[in-house]
């Protein structure tokens, strides 16, 4: 008489340490990734200010050119952007006839509360300066700070 031949099966699926080690090395990389990334946010969100002063700039010299003065009435000549819901930064203009002052303030609730840029031409030219930075990052006062080191872009 035979014994009829029983299959083992085996059970299918991870075990407990598989899926921990798989874990573990998500989350290193996680570790690792995550302030890559935030910097590469803020430094983008950065380029929202500087490139907002340039173009102010280039109106501001385009109602110049057209007025013989920066200003209209006790404002700036050219009318300041109105920020849309996305951006970064405000802007603000101060001025004289002869010069202006073109501010860019992080917004907070943006995570940029802590960025202040400005460009100001006066009797000495054009001055780009950083103005406020967070901690941890190094400033410039004559050009704008685009990374945490204190290069400009």
């Amino acid at each position: 008489m035979s014994m009829p031949c029983r299959m083992v099966r085996r059970p299918s699926g991870f075990t407990l340490i598989e899926v921990m080690v798989t874990v573990a090395i998500v989350g290193i990389l996680a570790a690792i990734a995550y302030p890559s990334y935030t910097s590469y946010i803020t430094r983008s969100r950065i380029i929202d200010a500087t490139s907002k002063l340039s173009d102010y700039r280039v109106r501001m010299e385009q109602w110049y050119q057209d007025n013989r003065t920066y200003l209209n009435g006790a404002a700036c000549g050219a009318t300041v952007p109105a920020a849309a819901s996305n951006d970064a930064f405000t802007v603000s203009c101060t001025g004289t006839a002869t010069g202006y002052t073109v501010k860019a303030d992080g917004i907070s609730t943006k995570g940029m509360g802590a960025f202040k840029y400005s460009l100001t031409l006066g009797a000495t030219g054009l001055t780009k300066s950083t103005d406020a930075v967070p901690t941890g990052w190094s400033k410039s006062a004559t050009c704008w700070t685009t990374r945490q080191d204190g290069s400009c872009g």
